[in-house]
């Protein structure tokens, strides 16, 4: 289901919209993440055929290298630094900052990866996808993701 998701940096200059198919939702471990997000995780929303509409602001961007030697390119605010978005090269999937969405209080992770370097005060709540580093593939992600959607309780519900 094509979807339509709107948010902004931490100063405002920096307003977007993307639409696009939201395919899952997780907690990031690695140390990157951590670094990145000043904090003990961080949470990536992955939309694919995505498409980004600036509606106000600038992005600066930065290409780096994964441990599987890809490269992501990271886009932030060209005022604050506030990172929005990831993407690898060559991919269709964008991954949102979810903590940038102007409303992200429904979003409930599917999974925790990269849990070797988690924070040992971090609880995972039962019954949630758990992998040491990256899994295999993300399918497990995916799946969980349509299956989290699909029940009558369908606790996302994006404008």
């Amino acid at each position: 289901m094509l979807e339509s998701l709107e948010g902004q940096c931490q100063c405002g200059k920096v307003h977007y919209r993307v639409q696009g198919v939201c395919a899952t939702v997780f907690v990031c471990h690695c140390l990157e993440c951590q670094r990145q997000s000043a904090s003990a995780f961080g949470m990536a929303l992955w939309v694919n055929d995505a498409k980004v509409l600036l509606l106000s602001g600038e992005l600066n961007q930065w290409l780096r290298a994964t441990p599987s030697g890809q490269q992501m390119l990271c886009r932030f605010c060209h005022t604050c630094g506030t990172r929005l978005f990831h993407q690898i090269k060559g991919q269709n999937q964008l991954s949102i900052k979810p903590g940038t969405l102007n409303d992200s209080r429904q979003l409930k992770p599917v999974a925790h990866i990269w849990t070797s370097s988690k924070q040992d005060w971090v609880k995972i709540p039962e019954n949630t996808l758990q992998y040491p580093e990256n899994p295999p593939t993300f399918d497990a992600l995916f799946m969980a993701w349509e299956a989290q959607h699909s029940a009558p309780d369908r606790s996302l519900i994006l404008a």
